[in-house]
């Protein structure tokens, strides 16, 4: 069972993987139609738009390995937490605590891996999401000109 935040990231990350796979192909499309165009003498602009093209790649690599670095180690603190508190809870004197129980300690541990996964792809796409939209909505514009 998914919690709320699991299924609002799982959906998030779902309508980003399918903008994604309808921008890419055009971003794609035009950025090739525009090498072929160019050929052995490209324009100032079609170099601009050349060097943006790799720069914005390695930008995007850079911040997507960066927040799911982040989303890791917060992930790894958060379940080595839950586990210490279960380890702890006999000893502490708290025998109803919600970490005491085995089914609910194995759920409570599904739960936060299934989080921790989600927040880990939804952290890696965020940033090649962001640059291949607003590439797809550029590019466009300047071919409707």
């Amino acid at each position: 069972m998914m919690t709320r935040s699991t299924r609002r990231n799982a959906n998030r990350l779902a309508i980003q993987s399918f903008e994604l796979a309808s921008a890419v192909p055009q971003v794609i499309a035009h950025r090739t139609a525009r090498m072929l165009a160019a050929g052995n003498a490209p324009s100032i602009a079609d170099q601009r738009e050349f060097l943006r093209m790799g720069s914005e790649k390695l930008e995007a690599f850079t911040e997507a390995w960066t927040a799911m670095s982040l989303q890791a180690f917060n992930a790894n603190q958060r379940l080595m937490l839950a586990m210490l508190r279960s380890w702890w809870t006999p000893w502490i004197g708290l025998p109803f605590s919600p970490w005491s129980a085995p089914r609910s300690s194995t759920r409570a541990a599904q739960r936060r891996l299934q989080h921790a996964g989600i927040g880990l792809l939804s952290a890696a796409v965020a940033p090649v999401h962001k640059r291949a939209i607003a590439n797809a909505k550029r590019l466009q514009r300047r071919r409707s000109r």
